[in-house]
Order: structure tokens, then C-alpha cells, then sequence
């Protein structure tokens, strides 16, 4: 099945972008209005930035795993391909320094371009193996990928260790990359970044809806053995869909790598992979493949990343704590919206038998336990927790009681 109109990913078709838009405005404007120190209001330029240098870098991944998604794949691996690629950089600068220059700083030209074409290599040969993997051995996409998710980072902790033996004598780590070309990447990275992000989504866009390829792409999602029947190369069609997923996540890398000034495999974007597909997910890509829009995955980005800053605003401490649950909530929530149309269509029940029933107060429990701890560390309510938990939960309880009962009405 070969998509057409805004299937081919044409920007801005009106459902979810829109959804996304109005929910953005709405996240964006209740934060500067419930938190309490007014920074959007009174320290814009600084939360722009912010918000601008996070959603670029995720942005940039997250169109990669939209392409995988979109071709009916899965890419877990993608945050140890930042961390990968950003080690790769890093240990080749080691080799170009001064053997006695752990800052890096005595690299030359000829050198950053070496570190940056490695570490581009670096990800087009990760690419490749996934494709390999998935084609050749039959491994699941989610098979293959995970052992990557897993190997790749500790390839590159032992990679940190050999080189750094051999070059300075001693073990490490933690590379400093202090280089001048770096130092003025990382000066210049909001809108450096920022400006590559806009120009990947635009190059994306047109090959999703303006090329045979994107066409493969989707018909392969769509429907894999009716695209090979219809003489599609399959196997070519993936390897361009991982090789591409693997290059967003090694240029991430880079910009990654000169915005800390450090390698640090150990630690280099822990998690990233998972907030990658989040956004390709929230912004209308379908886990079953075939469905997607670049413009989606942008605004998905996006919108995750402005909830992110809203948690750090309104919740002071440990507000890193809350920021997987609320992105694991916004993925659930998205998913479970896209499906409401097939559950109109086939008259499926959302809440249907004992399972349903019971899914009701746990999940209200759940609601009123994470508005409970989560208010605890909002100014202004730490003294009405308990309550303003119980509220969230009879209101959801309530609500969700409504739903079942609707549909046990509908029911013959």
C-alpha cells in the first residue's frame, strides 16, 4: 500500500500538528503563569535558549527514529550511538593532540575533520550492522537494536580506556575536549544546532514526500511482503532507514559532546533513545509502521521538551525524577488517543470486562499519588498535597467511570 497526500508526510496536516501547537501554547502559558519566579517572563532570552539547544538535539535524533518507525522498524540504540559517536570524536582528537595535551587544544584543522568524519563513519557502519542484522540473520529490529543499546556504550568505555593508556599512560574515562573549533561550536551551539535541526527536517521532508524513495519507505511500513512483492528492494529500503537513524544520533553526538566540552561514555546520553521515539510517537508516527510526518515529529520534539522545562520550573527539587514519568504518561496518553478512532470504528470498549473495571482505580491511584509527590514540590501547595491528590483522583476515578459507562450503555 503506497500512502498518498498528507500520509507522505505534507507539512502541516491538521490533526495532530494542530493538536500539538495548541497543546504547546497551552503548556507554555500555564507554566509562566503558575510558576512562581516568572522566568518566562522575566528571563526569556535564557529559557528560549534552553528550550531551543534541548529540542534540537532531541529533534535531530527523533528524526531519525521517525524514518525507522515510519519503514516499520525500531531503533533502541540511539543513545549509545550519541555516546558512541561523541567517544569516536573525542579519541580521534586524542590521537591528533599533543601527546602531552589531555585539553585537546593543540588540534588542528585536519584533525576536527577527521574526529567529525569518524565519528559521522561511525554511524553509517552501526547502520549498516543494524541492517545486517535484521535482514541476514533474521534478528527482530528490537532484538538487534537492544544489543547494540548495550554494547555500543561499554565498546566505548573500552575504547576510552585503550586509547588513553596508550596515549597519556594512564586510564580514563573522561575525555575533556577543549579544542578551539569546539569551544566556538559550543558559544554559537543554540542556533548552530538549532539551524541544523530546521535544515535536517527540511531535507527529511522532501525525501519522505517527495521522493520514490520516501514512497518505499512508507509502503514498506505499510505492508513489507506486499512492498517486496511489488518489486521494492526491502533490504535497501532498511539499510537507508537505519544507516539514516544511526547518522542523526552521531551528529547529535557531536553537538552533544561540544556542548558538555566532555567524552563520557559512562554517562553521555543516558535515556535519549526512549525520548527519541517518544517524540516521533507524540507527534503521530505509528508503532506499526507506514504512518508519520516530519512536521509531527518536529512538534513532538518540541512539545516534549517544553513539558520537561515546565516540570524543572514548577517542581523545584528533583524535578529530574519526575521527567521520565511525565514523558512515559505524554507517551501512553498519545498512543491511546490514536487508537480511539479504531476503537469507534470496530466498537471495540476501552475499559471492557473485569480487566477494564479494575484498570479504573488504579489507575485514578496512580493519578492521585503522582499529583500527591508532585505537588509536595510546587511552591504555594506543599500544605494542601493530600487534597489536591484526592481531587486528582476522584476526578479521574469519575471520569473514567463515565467512560465505562457510556460504553456499557452502547453495548447489546
Amino acid at each position: 500500500m503506497t500512502p498518498s497526500g498528507p500520509a507522505l508526510g505534507g507539512w502541516l496536516p491538521p490533526r495532530t500538528e494542530l493538536a500539538l501547537l495548541a497543546a504547546i501554547v497551552v503548556v507554555f502559558v500555564g507554566t509562566g503563569w503558575l510558576d512562581p519566579n516568572g522566568t518566562y517572563f522575566n528571563s526569556w532570552a535564557e529559557s528560549r535558549d534552553i528550550i531551543l539547544r534541548n529540542t534540537a538535539l532531541l529533534g535531530i535524533i527523533a528524526l531519525g527514529a521517525a524514518v525507522v518507525i515510519i519503514a516499520g522498524g525500531i531503533d533502541l540504540s540511539a543513545g549509545s550511538m550519541v555516546a558512541f559517536s561523541a567517544t569516536t570524536c573525542a579519541l580521534i582528537l586524542t590521537l591528533c593532540a599533543d601527546a602531552d595535551d589531555r585539553r585537546l587544544v593543540t588540534v588542528g584543522p585536519v584533525g576536527i575533520a577527521l574526529a567529525v568524519g569518524g565519528a559521522m563513519l561511525s554511524g553509517l557502519l552501526v547502520g549498516t550492522l543494524h541492517t545486517w542484522l535484521i535482514t541476514s540473520i533474521r534478528l527482530p529490529p528490537f532484538v538487534a537494536t537492544l544489543a547494540t543499546l548495550v554494547g555500543l556504550r561499554s565498546f566505548a568505555r573500552a575504547m576510552c580506556l585503550y586509547v588513553t593508556r596508550t596515549r597519556w599512560g594512564s586510564e580514563s574515562q573522561q575525555i575533556n575536549v577543549n579544542t578551539p573549533f569546539f569551544a566556538w561550536l559550543k558559544e554559537h551551539n543554540v542556533w548552530i544546532t538549532t539551524a541544523t535541526f530546521l535544515g535536517l527536517a527540511v531535507v527529511t521532508w522532501i525525501v519522505l514526500s517527495r521522493t520514490v524513495l520516501g514512497r518505499h519507505l512508507y509502503a514498506l511500513g505499510g505492508n513489507e511482503q506486499a512492498a517486496r512483492l511489488s518489486g521494492i528492494r526491502t533490504e535497501n529500503v532498511k539499510w537507508f532507514a537505519y544507516c539514516f537513524s544511526s547518522l542523526t544520533a552521531a551528529l547529535a553526538g557531536i553537538f552533544l559532546m561540544a556542548d558538555s566540552s566532555v567524552a563520557q561514555p559512562g554517562q553521555l546520553a543516558r535515556g535519549y533513545e526512549l525520548n527519541a521515539i517518544a517524540a516521533a510517537v507524540v507527534g503521530g508516527c505509528s508503532l506499526q509502521g507506514g504512518v508519520g510526518t516530519v512536521s509531527g515529529t518536529v512538534l513532538g520534539a518540541l512539545f516534549l521538551r517544553v513539558v520537561i522545562d515546565a516540570v524543572s520550573k514548577l517542581i523545584k527539587a528533583s524535578a529530574d525524577v519526575y521527567e521520565g514519568m511525565i514523558v512515559g504518561i505524554i507517551v501512553a496518553l498519545a498512543v491511546t488517543l490514536t487508537q480511539f478512532g479504531q476503537l469507534a470504528r470496530t466498537g471495540r470498549a476501552l475499559f471492557p470486562g473485569t480487566r477494564g473495571l479494575a484498570a479504573i482505580p488504579t489507575i485514578a491511584t496512580f493519578a492521585a499519588l503522582l499529583a500527591t509527590m508532585g505537588a509536595a514540590n510546587v511552591e504555594g501547595l506543599a500544605g494542601r498535597t493530600g487534597l489536591l491528590g484526592l481531587a486528582v483522583g476522584v476526578a479521574v476515578l469519575g471520569l473514567l467511570g463515565a467512560v465505562r459507562w457510556m460504553e456499557g450503555r452502547r453495548s447489546p
